[in-house]
């Protein structure tokens, strides 16, 4: 599956919630539920987990009330890299970074957790990645002589 990237800087091919990914594995709804538990804190009923992506037209999404997507919407970007106020409040309440989640739950997380419950959403890493890439695609800029 190519990678798909939400507009906050998720991975929905990567998400167990996503719905290709349910329908290959019912089980996934179950799994999230107590995985999202145990390392952010909240649960969803495993019927309540399914998600088409927010880059699809009109989908049925789990955050009814991320602040993320209709920004980047209005702004019409394709997600929070390109934007000029990067890491601005919306982002910082959707940021999700493997060494605070770490320090959060104060154990070292198993690799197939991580792979689970934090690669796809580990967006302050990959937003950034992109930002470097699109700044060094820019070249470098003339600099005057003083």
């Amino acid at each position: 599956m190519e990678p798909i990237l939400t507009r906050c800087g998720y991975r929905c091919d990567l998400c167990l919630a996503y719905a290709p990914n349910i329908e290959r594995n019912p089980s996934n709804q179950q799994v999230l539920s107590d995985g999202w538990f145990k390392y952010f804190g909240f649960r969803l009923p495993p019927s309540e987990i399914r998600c088409d992506g927010c880059m699809s037209q009109n989908p049925y999404l789990i955050d009814k009330s991320c602040p993320v997507r209709p920004c980047v919407i209005a702004k019409q970007l394709e997600n929070c890299s390109l934007c000029e106020d990067y890491l601005c409040n919306k982002l910082r309440q959707r940021l999700v970074v493997y060494e605070e989640v770490k320090q959060r739950v104060g154990a070292d997380i198993p690799d197939a957790d991580y792979n689970f419950f934090i690669k796809p959403y580990e967006n302050k890493l990959r937003l950034g990645k992109l930002r470097a890439a699109r700044k060094g695609k820019r070249g470098p800029r003339a600099h005057k002589d003083r």
